[in-house]
């Protein structure tokens, strides 16, 4: 068993690592910037270690200052969370120089599927259906316009290197594309530090379906069902629920082999995820693979009855997968609500600031991953989530029920938050009937 696992992350998610790590028995180290000095992680690690200023490029993009800190405390391990190096490939790759067992994928691995337009082309070969677009990186505006005619517009310029929907944008026209494409490339490379971007076929009003992963690390990988993400705000996720009401049996098993078979096709080690676009006529297309945990990982913990986290750190000790695909047998059904310091009336702008109170729902089948506690100081350096709040119930109508009386119950006060948001959402008749895409929040503007 791993010894002592650092924790390279913030906020909810080095909690989440941490609590896992002590059911575990393994001893934690808790990273953190001057502006987190008082956050949770770092009370409740065994042990705490400042690596910078408020900053994440002083502090949590540092890998030098991270792996340092790991050799200083003697850790064996390093757990990434997601975001900041979850998906570095150097950063990966630095740990094993370090003698540090980076807990995920291989560096190999996060560069083969962290570079898209690779992604694009392993799918294509394996026969997994893929949107209409650029075979690989496009570098100048010329074949820009040309891949455009031909596959028709509306067309998505992306970033080859990244997500969280930067480095996104859609052209409806070729005036438009001409605009787009040098903006798409300028905020791929603020973003990630490459301007690498591709095009691909828009598909007007999709759903957002991906499929939860785990694999050993030698070809076993098993797919845990699947989770709809479509209720976006500029390609941002808000909720979350497992299964997909658009999703039927027959079409679960067959999608979920079918990205099961793409992980195993590189031996995918460790917690994954691979998402599609389901189009309006039931059509699935390969959008991407996130080589880390996901924000939105409790939802299918509650309906398969699985620790994800641990089970990234049992099968990096090298104890492999927990058990076979034919023992997966998801129940029931959860939806997941991140709760955002942010004003939906001022489009979604965060507000960072104190909390004066909080007060987390409860009762049977709530659950709320956070790292926040009354007087806790929202910085405005990092992401704006607050909170995850997860319901599960026998039926989805349970699920909805659980999720609208803990929301009433969720009370913060001191900031603005999302809570208000999601009750009018989960109220909407076509969200409660399962009638739902990627455009759905534009109604609310």
């Amino acid at each position: 068993m791993l010894r002592k696992v650092l924790v390279a992350n913030r906020g909810e998610i080095a909690l989440r690592v941490i609590r896992a790590c002590h059911e575990l028995g393994i001893a934690t180290v808790a990273v953190y910037s001057t502006a987190d000095k008082y956050s949770l992680p770092v009370l409740l690690a065994k042990e705490s270690i400042c690596i910078g200023g408020p900053k994440p490029n002083e502090s949590y993009l540092d890998s030098r200052r991270i792996l340092s800190a790991a050799v200083i405390s003697n850790a064996d391990a390093i757990h990434p969370g997601y975001g900041f190096l979850s998906e570095n490939a150097d950063f990966a790759e630095k740990c094993g120089a370090h003698n540090i067992k980076f807990i995920g994928p291989t560096a190999e691995m996060i560069r083969k599927m962290g570079d898209k337009a690779e992604a694009r082309k392993l799918m294509k070969e394996l026969g997994i259906p893929t949107v209409p677009g650029s075979e690989g990186l496009v570098t100048d505006l010329e074949s820009a316009l040309g891949i455009a005619s031909e596959i028709g517009y509306p067309v998505m310029i992306k970033a080859a290197f990244g997500g969280g929907g930067k480095g996104m944008r859609i052209a409806f026209e070729e005036k438009e594309l001409k605009g787009c494409f040098s903006m798409a490339r300028l905020e791929a490379e603020n973003a990630f530090g490459n301007a690498g971007v591709y095009i691909e076929k828009c598909v007007i009003n999709p759903r957002h379906v991906e499929i939860q992963l785990l694999g050993d690390g030698r070809g076993e990988v098993i797919h845990l069902g699947e989770r709809d993400c479509s209720i976006q705000r500029r390609h941002q996720k808000l909720i979350e629920e497992s299964p997909s009401p658009a999703v039927d049996a027959e079409t679960r098993n067959r999608i979920g082999l079918m990205a099961a078979r793409a992980a195993s096709a590189i031996e995918y080690e460790g917690a994954g995820t691979i998402e599609f676009l389901l189009d309006t006529s039931g059509n699935f297309y390969f959008l991407e693979m996130n080589t880390r945990i996901q924000v939105e990982h409790p939802v299918t913990e509650s309906v398969v009855d699985m620790d994800l986290v641990k089970e990234q750190i049992l099968i990096a000790d090298g104890q492999g997968l927990p058990l076979a695909q034919s023992g997966v047998e998801p129940r029931g059904h959860a939806i997941e609500c991140r709760i955002n310091a942010e004003d939906p009336n001022k489009g979604f702008a965060p507000c960072p600031g104190k909390i004066t109170v909080f007060h987390p729902p409860g009762g049977p089948g709530v659950r709320v991953d956070t790292h926040a506690y009354a007087e806790y100081e929202i910085s405005p350096y990092y992401d704006s989530m607050i909170a995850k709040l997860i319901c599960r119930g026998k039926t989805r109508a349970e699920a909805l029920a659980k999720m609208r009386r803990a929301l009433d119950e969720f009370i913060i006060e001191g900031i603005s938050t999302t809570i208000q948001f999601h009750k009018t959402v989960l109220s909407d008749p076509d969200f409660i009937s399962g009638d739902y895409n990627t455009s759905f929040i534009e109604r609310f503007n």
